[in-house]
């Protein structure tokens, strides 16, 4: 980038009035010994041979999805985070249940431990570890997660302010310092998700050449994690909950889903309301359990909405779903 309207492109210069950087993250990789024997997110679908042990390096949606998905495939999974829980910034009791769920499926979950060195032998990858003995692995992934991908593009040197994590950082209009060059998704100051990223390239599309009344709002954003089982949520968790609203009252139920009972597979399910007690909104709803994702997607246009417990409780729930359970939990969590 040569400037707030030019860039340079194999030696070719390119202007134009607007500038929009959506060049998203890369995988960060920590500086320790033997980390060329590694791999990272992007090398995963193109692995040969197939890894029949799997070391996975990480907590987030990446390493869960990724040591779920090997699982699946016959791989032999151990996975490693340096913290106490998977999934940091989720709801505490998801993060629980699905650590349980992942062990029950066979991934080896080893939690407040990280990898110091790497080294390769006859027999495969030995990994050494801070706390814990050796692991051997066939491949290693390291999912320790993703950073802005800004590096070598010229930004700073036109004059676009970058946060100590090298991200551009931007105003609520997406531009960056330089009022010429805007910037969305991973590359950027929000949040990290690929339709909030499509969402805010809209805003920017609009404001520039629409009418301008497009905006977007970051509250209840459904997200998932397709783990096994898959995660699904929106809005609160139980405990960002209690310091922004108070008093808060919680709904959960954990249960063996109608399809386990038949298959006889030990997999189960839970779910979680969390509900502003002053207003009666549903400010949080969580799911472990197959199809999450696709269930939650339809509860969140109804808390967007600013739906209330009461609603919820008045709404019929088609029999046998699982999904019914979120419109008949009745009992509050004490405590």
């Amino acid at each position: 980038m040569i400037d707030g309207h030019t860039v340079e492109i194999d030696g070719k210069r390119h202007t134009a009035h607007h500038l929009l950087v959506a060049t998203g993250g890369t995988p960060y990789v920590p500086d320790i010994p033997g980390r060329e024997h590694i791999v990272t997110s992007d090398a995963m679908f193109d692995l040969d041979p197939f890894p029949k042990r799997l070391l996975v390096v990480g907590g987030g949606y990446i390493a869960c999805e990724f040591a779920s998905i090997f699982n699946g495939l016959g791989s032999k999974v151990t996975q490693l985070h340096r913290r106490a829980h998977l999934l940091t910034g989720f709801d505490d009791d998801v993060r629980q249940f699905l650590a349980n769920e992942m062990g029950k499926a066979g991934v080896d979950v080893r939690l407040n431990t990280e990898a110091s060195a790497i080294a390769r032998g006859p027999h495969g990858l030995t990994v050494t570890l801070a706390r814990g003995p050796q692991v051997e692995a066939d491949t290693v992934l390291f999912a320790t997660g993703r950073v802005p991908n800004t590096q070598g593009l010229g930004l700073e040197a036109a004059g676009v302010k970058l946060d100590e994590t090298g991200a551009i950082a931007v105003d609520a209009h997406y531009r960056s310092s330089v009022p010429s060059i805007y910037a969305v998704g991973d590359v950027s100051t929000r949040v990290q998700l690929t339709p909030v990223a499509l969402a805010e390239a809209m805003v920017v599309v609009d404001a520039l050449f629409g009418k301008g009344k497009r905006g977007l709002d970051y509250e209840f954003i459904p997200t998932a994690v397709f783990t096994h089982p898959n995660i699904g949520t929106c809005g609160y968790t139980e405990i960002d909950a209690r310091a922004k609203f108070g008093e808060v009252t919680v709904f959960s139920s954990e249960f063996k889903s109608l399809r386990h009972t038949l298959s006889g597979r030990s997999e189960r399910t839970f779910m979680k309301l969390v509900v502003d007690k002053k207003s009666d909104r549903v400010v949080g709803l969580h799911m472990v359990g197959a199809d999450a994702g696709e269930v939650v997607q339809g509860f969140a246009g109804a808390m967007r909405a600013g739906a209330t417990k009461a609603l919820f409780d008045s709404t019929i729930g088609i029999h046998p779903t699982a999904a019914e359970e979120f419109v008949t939990m009745r009992e509050p969590m004490l405590g």
